[in-house]
């Protein structure tokens, strides 16, 4: 394991990539002032290090007809490696679920997803993630509006920033591995609070 230090050049290049990734090489030079060739040079090693993952495009959900935002949490009935792994396997083929974290608190999992419509809503908990198994509650939160949504990390050029990278030749950074808990491993208390315009709560159960 190495420690490479990004200077304030690469974290204002990351910035500006992270404002606008379809900035061509040329006008990311001129922002950052740099010339063209050094830039694509730092552009280059900071993806083979791994902190550019992708360059994605932010999709507009409304204009797309994507009008409800919901956060999900669930609860398995056994926190057990098996049934972990099985979880998230699943919540990966929905592509309506946009993020999901593993929880400390009353749920295991926080899903927030993003569908057209309440019946397109209610389709994906009945029919999809109740249907999971060890899944025993599902409780959903509709968001009312979205205040704020940030795509970019907050990196200050004016701190160094040093980035762990592995030293096995392969170029890329050391990625957290997915969490695994069973059984035996401590939980907090203290879960999380969302305030919503209508919640459902489901017995997985009863479906």
């Amino acid at each position: 394991m190495t420690t490479t230090a990004l200077d304030r050049i690469d974290i204002k290049i990351l910035n500006e990539l992270q404002q606008n990734a379809g900035l061509t090489n040329v006008e990311l030079a001129s922002r950052v002032n740099l010339s063209p060739s050094p830039c694509l040079a730092r552009v280059r090693t900071l993806e083979k290090l791994g902190v550019i993952d992708r360059r994605i495009a932010v999709l507009d959900p409304a204009v797309l007809g994507i009008g409800v935002t919901a956060f999900i949490q669930v609860k398995l009935e056994k926190q057990v490696q098996l049934s972990l792994e099985n979880f998230t396997r699943s919540i990966d083929r929905l592509s309506q679920v946009m993020e999901c974290y593993l929880m400390t608190g009353d749920s295991d999992y926080l899903l927030r997803v993003m569908v057209p419509d309440i019946d397109a809503l209610e389709d994906l908990i009945v029919n999809k993630i109740s249907r999971i198994p060890g899944v025993v509650s599902i409780r959903s939160n509709l968001a009312l509006k979205r205040i704020s949504h940030k795509t970019v990390l907050p990196i200050d050029s004016n701190q160094p920033v040093q980035i762990k990278t592995c030293s096995s030749g392969s170029g890329r950074a050391d990625r957290p591995t997915k969490s695994h808990y069973d059984a035996h491993q401590a939980r907090f208390d203290g879960g999380i609070g969302i305030d919503a315009s209508r919640t459902l709560d489901h017995n997985a159960a009863s479906f």
